[in-house]
């Protein structure tokens, strides 16, 4: 989960500590088990089908699989679970690429690695490593005879700040992987968050490279598109611009182009809801025109992005709605959220570090971006998990449980302009 997608504040773990608290084991056991069961399920299958998705990436923490406390100890329940999505994709005939988003130490610097601080520990500790080695030669060996598993996206946006250490680690992983299975496809991203691949050395064997695509225009603070945003004008020859400085590795090593996530998020106004449609729109016609597939990210939340969403008067919505309405008002929400509310904290602090450190830019995105994340996605995130625990007091289990139904596939609204946009890009690749 991200908690864009489904509403908490912070890191996923966060809010599972939190309700387990407040909901007691047996009503976090049953809320948590009925959201999985439908979350996604072979009525979703049957509408991606219906839009001609012919592949799913599955996103997936390893702590299904593991638990902190006891390393190298592999849960049954995790790989069950994964076969149920797997599962209701095959049944539909959509193929299923396997994608390790949260790993242990954190593979990157933000919340959507599970990670509540601004450290990505996964590049430091060969502990860490050594448990993602292993995680992924059990899933090889979990899925080497399944046709319907076209591969396996072992590390999600990775973000090796120093550089040295992830081509390395690939190449381990890589000799890991084929000593089980030498049929499935690799996915890898490349480093910084799936935008920089001179790290990675020679292509390995039977592997794709993916890019992620995001363009400003289609970011929560995002301008008018065709238009300025973040001080940069973005029309559709900026948008190219970018694609193919993404993916300036792929086409000279001549490994094929798979774009691993992209898309827009939607602000609920109209006219710019119709710009970002377009933008991404362009953004399929430069695929098709490159011969890139791509995953759009994402396929279900709470109505920010998702191609199907809870809607705004389901139980669960209702259920957290002063949470949502507080992470927006201080910019809790980095995906979803901007520091409008809390400019009077952030501009003396972003004065300060750049008038006293004017030569520090950490990475990945620089000084402001760093401070956002220490003020509003760690430290403001943080203090906020308690809210999301505090409006499900009171739930009996079976409440509980109830309140993960707002999920179900019948119960969603569907987005008819992104439909119909993937609809009509599906049908060109195929005519």
């Amino acid at each position: 989960m991200e908690n864009f997608i489904t509403g908490y504040a912070g890191a996923e773990f966060q809010q599972r500590k939190v309700l387990r608290s407040v909901l007691g084991q047996e009503g976090y056991d049953l809320f948590f088990d009925r959201f999985l069961d439908v979350f996604f399920a072979e009525e979703d299958a049957d509408y991606l089908v219906s839009l001609g998705i012919n592949s799913v990436r599955i996103p997936f923490n390893y702590r299904h699989f593991e638990d902190d406390g006891r390393p190298f100890e592999l849960k049954e329940e995790g790989f069950r679970r994964l076969d149920q999505a797997i599962d209701a994709c095959s049944s539909r005939g959509i193929y299923s690429i396997l994608d390790l988003h949260a790993l242990p130490g954190h593979q990157n610097q933000h919340w959507h690695s599970d990670n509540p601080t601004h450290w990505a520990s996964f590049w430091t500790h060969k502990h860490f490593q050594d448990r993602v080695v292993h995680l992924w030669e059990a899933l090889a060996d979990r899925y080497k005879d399944n046709p319907w598993v076209a591969g396996y996206n072992p590390i999600n946006e990775p973000a090796d700040a120093v550089g040295d250490v992830i081509g390395p680690f690939y190449r381990r992983l890589e000799s890991a992987i084929r000593a089980v299975d030498r049929k499935h496809i690799l996915f890898l991203d490349g480093n910084r968050y799936s935008t920089q691949f001179d790290q990675l050395g020679d292509p390995l064997p039977n592997t794709v490279y993916t890019a992620h695509d995001y363009a400003l225009p289609g970011f929560v603070d995002g301008g008018p598109y065709p238009g300025e945003s973040r001080g940069k004008y973005v029309d559709r020859s900026v948008i190219e611009k970018t694609f193919l400085d993404r993916t300036q590795y792929m086409r000279q090593t001549g490994t094929p182009i798979w774009v691993g996530e992209f898309g827009p998020v939607y602000t609920g106004d109209p006219e710019r809801d119709e710009q970002r449609i377009r933008l991404l729109e362009d953004q399929l016609e430069i695929y098709r025109e490159h011969e890139a597939s791509w995953a759009l990210w994402t396929y279900k939340d709470i109505g920010l992005q998702g191609v199907v969403s809870v809607p705004a008067e389901a139980p669960y919505m209702k259920q957290i709605a002063s949470v949502l309405e507080k992470k927006k008002r201080l910019g809790v929400d980095s995906w979803g959220s901007t520091d409008a509310g809390v400019r009077d904290i952030l501009g003396p602090i972003e004065a300060l570090v750049e008038r006293e450190f004017p030569d520090f830019q950490p990475y990945p995105w620089g000084q402001k971006r760093w401070i956002h994340g220490l003020v509003r996605h760690v430290l403001l995130a943080e203090a906020m998990v308690g809210d999301f625990g505090r409006s499900f007091e009171g739930l009996e289990p079976a409440a509980a449980s109830s309140l993960a139904e707002s999920f179900r596939f019948d119960t969603c609204d569907k987005s008819l302009p992104l439909a119909r946009a993937l609809r009509a890009d599906t049908r060109a690749m195929t005519s």
